[in-house]
């Protein structure tokens, strides 16, 4: 029986993604790197500081240092605020209100630690995230796609591994989710293709957030005989 559900937030909670990829993209322009918005599809769920260590590793052969990167990931998150509000991503709050009905404890595993949008949660999602169930990437030494942070997620739900799954929507995401030895559902709110989950070895894929609302309650149905 499925008693955890540990839950990204960016392209699963909400549509902020768009604005996430145009924020990196701006930043980055502002120091002289040119990338395209896209790439950055491919590295959600890492910390901002591991990000930015990708990138200068290959336009300058080395790491960001601390104080570099901080500035930088601040001037990201600015940027990311000033362009509005983010919408829910439609679906999800089906999603959350079929998962907590069915007894399932949610917890918030995410990459981000976005305050404009980690602040939201209790009013968009009410209950369904409370402080203590949540995992951010001010929790963590390693991001996705190491398993740490799904790791630290099972111990907040308090839950066995075979009683609980991940809900994702990024490639490094589902490799965290299957490193930490759990089932994960990967949901294609973006540009990746949908091969490039079955790779990372989702257990199942969905082409919408709404399609996997409305499909939650006979997944547990099959995932509890």
């Amino acid at each position: 029986m499925i008693k955890g559900a540990l839950i990204d937030m960016d392209g699963v909670l909400y549509d902020s993604m768009k604005y996430h990829t145009l924020a990196w993209q701006q930043m980055m322009r502002e120091i002289g790197i040119e990338c395209s918005r896209d790439e950055f599809y491919l590295y959600e769920g890492m910390t901002g500081k591991a990000t930015i260590d990708l990138i200068f590793m290959r336009e300058y052969g080395r790491h960001c240092d601390d104080e570099e990167a901080r500035r930088l990931y601040d001037r990201k998150a600015r940027l990311f605020i000033e362009m509005g509000k983010k919408d829910m991503m439609p679906g999800a709050r089906e999603m959350t209100r079929r998962l907590t009905e069915a007894g399932v404890r949610c917890v918030l595993v995410t990459g981000s630690a976005q305050s404009s949008l980690i602040d939201r949660l209790e009013e968009d999602y009410p209950g369904v995230f409370p402080p203590e169930r949540r995992v951010t990437a001010l929790d963590v030494s390693r991001g996705k796609p190491d398993p740490e942070p799904y790791l630290k997620g099972l111990a907040k739900a308090g839950t066995l591994p075979e009683e609980t799954i991940v809900i994702e929507n990024a490639p490094l995401g589902v490799r965290a989710g299957v490193a930490a030895g759990l089932r994960t559902i990967a949901v294609t709110t973006g540009p990746i293709p949908r091969e490039e989950f079955e790779k990372e070895g989702a257990f199942r894929i969905y082409p919408s957030m709404t399609d996997f609302a409305q499909s939650v309650d006979k997944l547990l149905e099959e995932l509890s005989l």
